[in-house]
């Protein structure tokens, strides 16, 4: 029988403060590099993993408030830091694990993305960093 996630309350933090009531979409993506160890005489290229190369996409409200968007992620340019998120927000389990990424690096943060009529919006890319998966 097949089931999906609806994520109607999760869970997203970026260094250590809750950005949940600021985010509208998350996707976390776990990545390992392809090396190719194809040798001499091989028919078909064949592949080994390398090293992770996780990526963390956000789209979230920009508000310039206290302890929200612009004045925690404006600070971390062009440094690493540790993303969580979470399915829901309660407890940790088998069914809602935390997804982290340690070591993120933002490379850039848009300041302003306007239009007449609709809410600020920005995108953000964290590169890089250490997956882990925790259900306790």
């Amino acid at each position: 029988m097949a089931t999906s996630t609806y994520l109607a309350n999760p869970l997203v933090t970026i260094n250590a403060v809750d950005l949940t009531d600021q985010c509208t979409a998350a996707t976390l993506t776990k990545k390992v590099e392809a090396l190719e160890s194809t040798a001499f005489g091989a028919v078909a290229r064949v592949y080994v993993g390398g090293l992770q190369a996780n990526e963390v996409t956000l789209t979230m409200y920009n508000s310039f408030a206290t302890t929200e968007t612009y004045a925690t992620l404006s600070s971390l340019i062009g440094t690493s830091t540790n993303i969580t998120v979470k399915p829901t927000s309660a407890a940790t389990s088998a069914t809602n694990p935390i997804f982290t990424i340690t070591g993120a690096y933002l490379e850039s943060l848009p300041i302003v993305n306007a239009k007449l009529g609709n809410l600020d919006t920005i995108d953000l890319t964290f590169k890089g960093g250490t997956y882990s998966v925790a259900i306790v």
